[in-house]
């Protein structure tokens, strides 16, 4: 963030908080939404008292809501005004929509607060009103909203635009808004990074003041404008590539992509639908019939409670079945362990993961088709080697036709409390799809110094043929991307240095002044990377000089599309955009430095 000043099982695969949320009121009014859909088939019968079932309830902060429920607005505001300001607390909150027609609602969104509808379309659920990111708890400053989701809506605006002032890990998915689309707050206060896929905004997009956005695979009426990065695959009504003037990245598809889980209702019955991958995409992938994909039924998940132990969960992960994680904060004394094909671990309403021993979080196999979605990862405060692995060392199996996906995958260094790791992600297995993930060492909060919540290494990619769309990584001591694998590709990257460097000398790599934000190592010879940006404010010493933002081989195959470097404020400054290519920063204008091309 800037400163103040997301059918049946394949073959491979066997079928099978803390706080007081609402108040009893609350919960009894949710309980017959509940009670009615929720799947209490149990997975088929395993030797011994001790097999976990599948299905079942979704918890007391999951709020279901149909057209006839009572009350609607009082419990969405309950929600927003317990939310609203509980930046690092521990409310987990998913508020779901039964299909059908809503009226009248304003659902206004604060931290760890998820809205969805559980329809197969976003047009199944239909909202007369808006679903609100605004910035009036912090004094019009959007920077800080991070950690809230919409997704699988239709909005109908009650002015015609609907607000959606969000910064990073705050996802707008498969939504349809039969109107505009402002992403900035009230008085057009800083905005900064931002996620929209699969969605149709019949209107116009309004950037104003939102320095950054990645938008895939959606349509749109029109686009406004654009202050930074402004970066577009695969979206019908885009505008045109114009970079850096305006600010505009444009590919006309995705090369690969594969939208993320979501739940929904068939029936009374709770089930998991998985879109099918799509190379060279554009435009959403609902609207003309059924999607396409397959599902499973909630009877092959173990619907996961705060509380449950690492040992619980890959228990039921060892019997075959999915994960729900239900909104809440789980804490673990080892590795959740993903190694079946095809499994699908899915969070709602940010369900945190915190590895309380200095463990890894999560790892997976070498095995395709594992999706992971919809979860916050929260460092401990032993360090972690790492935190989330994909693919254990060495991994080398072919994906390319069932990769493993991650998105709306968070994770966070600091913050909430003392909190460390060396490297956050590491991703080994071949053709990962890494779609949007916030990577973040925490600038401010509790836990927050140079070395209290000391994270060298934000992502470090050593698979081939690895692909992230939408990357946001921001404050690691040392370098925020590092890319090994061949035949890499990134599209879009949102990346802050550290602020709280405290002299030169603490960020020297070698004779290079500061680490690259993005690097990619000497021994690539294939690598394409569009519209990557870095900016720094080093507020502790503003004289400290960063050579570069990104770092890469001269090699005829790794080439670069629209990067850029800015000096916030003139604390601190770039001598030059990748390598030894690129204008210098200068003063305290906040005025990027840009490449186009490079080499």
């Amino acid at each position: 963030m800037t400163p103040a000043s997301k059918e049946s099982p394949t073959p491979e695969r066997p079928a099978v908080g803390r706080r007081a949320v609402l108040g009893a009121a609350a919960a009894a009014a949710a309980a017959p939404a509940l009670l009615g859909r929720t799947a209490a088939a149990a997975a088929p019968a395993r030797k011994g008292p001790r097999a976990l079932p599948g299905g079942g309830d979704l918890g007391p902060n999951v709020l279901v809501f149909d057209p006839s429920t009572p009350g609607i607005q009082a419990k969405l505001d309950e929600v927003f005004t317990k939310q609203e300001k509980a930046q690092f607390d521990t409310g987990r909150y998913a508020l779901l929509f039964t299909p059908g027609t809503y009226h009248g609602l304003n659902a206004q969104l604060g931290f760890y607060t998820s809205i969805a509808g559980l329809g197969l379309s976003p047009d199944d659920t239909t909202i007369n009103g808006d679903v609100t990111v605004d910035a009036g708890w912090f004094n019009g400053n959007a920077t800080q909203n991070f950690w809230r989701s919409a997704e699988n809506l239709a909005l109908v605006p009650a002015n015609g635009t609907n607000r959606w002032a969000v910064a990073q890990a705050a996802p707008f998915r498969r939504m349809h808004v039969r109107g505009g689309l402002n992403l900035a707050p009230a008085g057009d206060g800083w905005a900064s990074g931002g996620y929209l896929a699969d969605s149709r905004i019949d209107g116009t997009v309004e950037p104003r003041s939102q320095q950054q956005w990645y938008s895939r695979d959606s349509a749109v009426g029109g686009w406004s404008n654009g202050v930074w990065n402004m970066v577009f695959s695969g979206v019908e009504g885009a505008p045109a590539q114009t970079f850096p003037n305006p600010p505009y990245t444009v590919l006309d598809t995705t090369p690969l992509s594969r939208e993320k889980p979501f739940l929904y209702l068939d029936g009374d019955a709770y089930r998991v639908f998985l879109p099918e991958l799509r190379t060279n995409a554009r435009g959403v992938t609902w609207g003309n019939g059924t999607p396409r994909g397959t599902s499973l039924p909630l009877s092959q998940f173990y619907v996961a409670k705060p509380g449950d132990s690492a040992a619980t969960l890959n228990q039921a992960l060892t019997q075959g079945l999915h994960l729900l994680l239900t909104p809440g904060i789980y804490h673990l004394d080892e590795p959740i362990t993903v190694s079946a094909a095809n499994t699908v671990v899915l969070g709602l309403g940010y369900a945190t993961l915190i590895p309380d021993n200095g463990v890894t979080a999560l790892k997976t196999a070498d095995v395709d088709g594992i999706r992971l979605a919809g979860f916050l990862i929260d460092a401990g405060p032993v360090n972690s080697r790492t935190l989330l692995e994909i693919g254990p060392d060495g991994a080398s199996a072919d994906h390319a036709g069932n990769p493993t996906t991650v998105q709306d995958v968070f994770l966070r260094i600091g913050g909430a409390g003392p909190g460390k790791a060396t490297t956050s992600i590491v991703v080994n297995s071949r053709h990962t799809l890494v779609d949007h993930t916030w990577v973040w060492r925490a600038d401010h909060g509790d836990g927050v110094g140079w070395d209290t919540n000391r994270a060298d290494y934000g992502i470090r990619v050593n698979g081939d043929d690895v692909l992230a769309t939408g990357l946001f990584v921001e404050h690691f001591n040392k370098y925020d991307v590092q890319w090994y694998g061949q035949r890499g590709r990134t599209v879009f990257l949102q990346n802050e240095k550290a602020y709280d460097a405290p002299n030169q000398a603490a960020v020297q790599d070698g004779d290079v002044k500061g680490y690259a934000a993005y690097k990619v190592a000497d021994s690539v010879t294939s690598h394409e990377a569009w519209g990557l940006g870095s900016y720094c404010f080093y507020n502790v010493d503003p004289g400290i000089v960063q050579h570069h933002g990104f770092a890469a081989p001269n090699a005829p195959g790794v080439t670069f599309h629209d990067l850029l470097v800015v000096s916030l404020g003139g604390k601190g400054q770039f001598e030059r955009v990748i390598n030894d290519t690129g204008a210098p920063t200068s003063g305290s204008s906040t005025v990027p430095s840009t490449v186009v091309a490079y080499p």
